[in-house]
């Protein structure tokens, strides 16, 4: 049992520590360092990717440790638990992003964005990615503090 809890927290900690690091360090250093906005966008993209798939993959083992421990412990799964909506909504939150936004921001990135309405768009499409990310790292802490909690009523 232990070791299922432990995939989930470490699942968690990848999940939301790797929005906090990109978010709160390499996106603003990015910007800051290099000379152009569009050489900090060619990095940040792909890095986004990356943290995209963490997350999908990090959601994913969360829900297969969290329901083989509600199997093991109640001989049934529990889809339902506060934990595992939480979880379920980042993904979905996450998958918005990598699947349709990103893909869409690439597009217009690899193109012209002279124009003001291809500008616009990608101007659109940033903020809408950043509420995203905002919503999976809201739902992500909420879900450390769910956790958190759990494990102190245990220990009192």
């Amino acid at each position: 049992m232990w070791i299922l809890r432990t995939a989930m927290l470490l699942a968690l900690v990848v999940w939301v520590g790797g929005i906090i690091f990109f978010a709160f360090v390499l996106a603003p250093t990015l910007f800051s360092v290099l000379p152009s906005p569009q050489m900090a966008g060619s990095v940040v993209g792909p890095a986004l990717t990356k943290l995209h798939w963490m997350g999908l993959i990090a959601g994913v083992v969360f829900l297969a440790c969290s329901l083989t421990s509600d199997w093991m412990r109640f001989a049934r799964f529990k889809p339902l638990t506060a934990a595992n909506v939480l979880v379920v909504l980042m993904l979905v939150l996450t998958a918005i992003s990598q699947f349709g936004i990103t893909p869409r921001m690439r597009e217009l990135r690899a193109g012209s964005l002279a124009s003001s309405s291809a500008r616009d768009e990608f101007d659109r499409l940033h903020s809408w990615s950043t509420r995203l990310e905002g919503g999976v790292l809201f739902l992500g802490v909420a879900l450390v503090v769910l956790i958190g909690r759990r494990s102190g009523e245990r220990t009192h």
